[in-house]
């Protein structure tokens, strides 16, 4: 490998895609990680207690046979395959998932009433989509809307569906037929409907052991929290004191943390940074003395009383994540500075957490609890609200002119899966050895 100039901020699974690419071209690169470890927001922990915990949910369900080959080498293909399977949970009722297609089960006058809303939805010809909650209205009809999407929307993005865009939802919300809805309610899990299928997990180390064989590709150097970027000089600053020079620059630095440390950002440029959203995560770990035996590899909740809105199965994405004859969780609460700032500590909501998972059912009381632990993550989700598509615009027009090249969920500032981030960071690197402007993901 050559002596590069090409310089990689962050360590996660976009920065090492950005490695990945121009390794392929014989360039080592040098990458920089603010944290004490590289990963990103791919790191896996070892609680020390035999459980292994993700920082979130982190499952692989690429269909991309070359990303699916590089992520089987990193863990010499010692890897657990399954077929997705998950769940929602409602005011003590568990149904299968996409829950307008599984109304089995709930009570007869919700169904009812869910059943007559789609038909009268569905019967509008031209409806009129200004926002997210209008699209859920137009495909699912009030009362299905308000039981369920619009409650998990507050919950997952911690806004309303009404002040969203639509331009996030792919195949991600499923549009089903009247007579998909109407075996769903009639017959117990009928189809399977959801918009992934078979996915992939490490048998060990957590789910950052996929990239494993990325690390050695560029020269890491981690505890380097980025100060300044001098896109005239093209000098890096740290907070240890060091500073390094670069020729080409690739971030995957989230767009509101990158922004301000370019020298000179102009006013515009940063207040439009400040408009991107995203939400704030705590993950509460928790580690039982006994196998849970359930068959999700993870749950929705919609109560207003579960704190939660979804919960992670840790011995169903792999054993090797438990001790033997162990089960465990991971729940996500999600916080926004813009919508809902986090109350008290990340550690003040392990209680409330078991609190909700003792009322699903999930824990039977306290004493079978032998691990618990919390994260919080700064950066969770994009949150897709009316500020985004200017804003973003600006900012990412804005660093393709001083030619730093954006990569990754934080980057792109896009809803895009662990292969989406990999692909980003291979193209942002494919453009700097071009020197074409990044092409983003949304």
């Amino acid at each position: 490998m050559k002596e590069s100039g090409y310089v990689i901020l962050g360590s996660g699974v976009a920065g090492l895609g950005a490695a990945n690419a121009l390794q392929e071209e014989g360039i080592k690169p040098r990458l920089y990680e603010a944290r004490p470890r590289p990963g990103g927001l791919t790191s896996s922990y070892d609680a020390g207690d035999g459980f292994v915990f993700d920082e979130g949910v982190h499952i692989s369900f690429t269909t991309n046979p070359r990303v699916k080959e590089l992520f089987a080498k990193s863990v010499d293909d010692k890897f657990e395959v399954g077929n997705v399977y998950c769940n929602n949970y409602w005011q003590g009722h568990w149904i299968k998932h996409p829950a307008q297609v599984n109304l089995y089960g709930l009570p007869a006058d919700l169904v009812v009433n869910c059943i007559m809303d789609f038909v009268a939805a569905n019967a509008v010809q031209e409806p009129v989509i200004n926002n997210y909650e209008d699209w859920l209205y137009a495909a699912f009809g009030k009362t299905f809307t308000e039981t369920f999407p619009a409650k998990y929307t507050v919950k997952y993005h911690t806004t309303e569906a009404k002040n969203m865009t639509t331009d996030w939802l792919g195949p991600r919300l499923y549009r089903p037929k009247l007579e998909e809805v109407l075996h769903g309610a009639l017959r117990f899990e009928p189809s399977d409907v959801f918009y992934v299928n078979e996915f992939r997990y490490p048998s060990h180390g957590g789910f950052e052991s996929f990239l494993n064989h990325f690390f050695p590709m560029a020269d890491i150097s981690c505890n380097h929290e980025v100060t300044q970027i001098d896109t005239k000089a093209r000098q890096l600053s740290f907070r240890n004191g060091s500073t390094t020079s670069y020729e080409k620059l690739i971030s995957s630095i989230p767009l509101p943390k990158v922004i301000p440390l370019i020298k000179g950002a102009p006013k515009d440029v940063l207040e439009a940074a400040s408009r991107l959203a995203c939400s704030q995560v705590v993950v509460v770990n928790i580690g039982l003395n006994r196998p849970v035996e359930v068959k999700p590899q993870w749950s929705y909740f919609y109560d207003d009383d579960i704190p939660f809105a979804r919960v992670s199965h840790r011995g169903n994405l792999s054993p090797g994540n438990v001790p033997p004859g162990c089960g465990g969780f991971q729940a996500e609460i999600y916080f926004s500075d813009k919508y809902r700032p986090l109350t008290g500590k990340p550690e003040d909501w392990i209680e409330p957490a078991i609190d909700g998972l003792i009322k699903c059912g999930l824990i039977r009381d306290r004493s079978e609890i032998v691990h618990q632990s919390c994260m919080w993550l700064p950066f969770g989700n994009i949150i897709f609200d009316h500020d985004r598509p200017k804003a973003l615009a600006t900012v990412h027009g804005f660093l393709d002119d001083v030619g730093v090249r954006y990569c990754g969920r934080f980057g792109d500032w896009g809803y895009i899966w662990t292969d989406h981030a990999f692909l980003s960071g291979e193209r942002a690197a494919k453009g700097a050895l071009r020197g074409v402007k990044t092409e983003a993901v949304t």
